[in-house]
């Protein structure tokens, strides 16, 4: 239970809210990164919840609260439960083991739960949608916040999110889509968007450049460990 107290990881303990992350130092982050997966893992361990879901977005949670102005600028995330780093970097690390337990924290973001839930959500696709709407009512009454949707690879799938994709591309509005693209729903993928995405991270010229880049980072493994780290962050975020 120990492992499970914030306290024992003294960079985490630092982060009450978003606004502390934006105050580290960027060599600090992949510090903050680990403290946090770990925090993750002996917590849900401890009190049952989804777990590799979030565990797949810690560093791109950090990004995001690193690179955006939380809460004015918003985040919705497709699936709630990719965004279990998410609630403990915005001030409900203590009561994470709380969640899904009587009166404990939702499972999902809540609006009612915190002002960076910005979306009340439980089921798949409807990230973008959600996003591109209040990226219109705000560009309408003259609000510069950005709006980020994070979406998966299986729940773009639906026809709710294509949809939004295809209404979006013919707004100008200030949205941001992030597909996390990890292969996954919940079981292993399948279909034509699995398969194409796939090609995309496997065509010749990729292959090529990670093959020339293994081959002259082979000597020098500090710079070949974090060039490995940018390239999964990178397919992330693309």
């Amino acid at each position: 239970m120990m492992l499970c107290n914030p306290q024992n990881y003294p960079l985490l303990a630092q982060i009450n809210q978003p606004s502390d992350v934006r105050l580290l130092e960027k060599d600090q982050l992949q510090l903050l990164n680990d403290q946090l997966r770990e925090f993750l893992i002996n917590s849900i361990a401890h009190c049952g919840g989804h777990f590799a879901a979030g565990l797949g977005t810690v560093e791109l949670t950090v990004a995001l609260h690193y690179l955006f102005d939380t809460p004015k600028d918003k985040i919705i995330w497709d699936v709630g439960h990719q965004a279990y780093p998410h609630k403990v970097l915005t001030g409900r690390k203590d009561n994470l083991r709380s969640i899904r337990q009587t009166k404990g924290l939702h499972p999902f973001p809540s609006r009612f739960e915190s002002e960076y839930d910005a979306f009340g959500v439980g089921h798949s696709s409807t990230s973008i949608s959600a996003a591109l709407g209040m990226a219109v009512a705000a560009k309408a009454r003259g609000d510069d916040s950005r709006f980020v949707a994070v979406i998966g690879d299986g729940a773009l799938t639906a026809g709710m999110a294509f949809e939004a994709l295809n209404h979006a591309a013919d707004l100008d509005v200030n949205l941001t889509v992030i597909l996390n693209d990890n292969d996954m729903s919940i079981s292993e993928n399948v279909g034509g968007l699995h398969n194409y995405l796939a090609k995309v991270l496997s065509g010749k010229f990729y292959s090529g450049f990670k093959e020339g880049g293994k081959k002259v980072l082979q000597n020098l493994p500090k710079i070949s460990n974090w060039a490995h780290r940018v390239e999964e962050h990178m397919k992330g975020m693309v």
